[in-house]
């Protein structure tokens, strides 16, 4: 994967304290990463970058939209996605991120690169099952779904004549 410029953020010539770094990102951003999952994305990004003098405190705060199919019908619709992300990023001795929440960079580096975070973030977001809004309020027009409901097992359909002896054989149960 090809490290995107506009998502390295130099943080040596930054003074100590609070810093915001805002993002948009679109369709081409997954399109680097090739994942496929999102038909479309419009999500905003806020980096709140605290520059400490031995440490950074990254909290990425996500919010926007992702274009998604639904796991029932296939229909695609927007879901919407927001979630919050605090990343550490202390000095060492060499390079580790082995620890989801704490980033150990080399002393001498002078920029970290966060497309990596905000793509984990964006991807986290989104729910594991994706049901179209218009199954839960009963709007959406869709022929797989008319054919789910069609064949669905409902209690109210007619139950079919019961054969005779299976009567007599429950009155035996009830005998005990």
């Amino acid at each position: 994967m090809k490290q995107l410029k506009e998502f390295t953020i130099p943080f040596v010539g930054l003074k100590l304290g609070k810093h915001q770094f805002n993002f948009t990102i679109g369709q081409s951003f997954f399109d680097v990463f090739e994942y496929d999952e999102f038909n479309n994305t419009n999500v905003e990004v806020t980096l709140d970058f605290n520059k400490k003098s031995t440490m950074l405190e990254l909290l990425f705060k996500i919010d926007g939209t992702v274009n998604v199919n639904c796991d029932l019908t296939n229909e695609p619709f927007n879901q919407y996605i927001e979630n919050e992300l605090l990343l550490v990023v202390n000095f060492g001795q060499e390079f580790n991120d082995d620890n989801e929440d704490l980033l150990i960079l080399p002393h001498g580096e002078y920029e970290i690169s966060v497309e990596q975070y905000i793509y984990e973030a964006i991807v986290l977001a989104v729910p594991s099952k994706l049901i179209h809004p218009g199954i839960e309020d009963g709007t959406l027009e869709s022929d797989v779904f008319k054919k789910l409901e069609e064949l669905s097992p409902q209690a109210n359909k007619k139950i079919k004549e019961v054969d005779p002896r299976w009567n007599k054989l429950k009155e035996l149960l009830k005998d005990k």
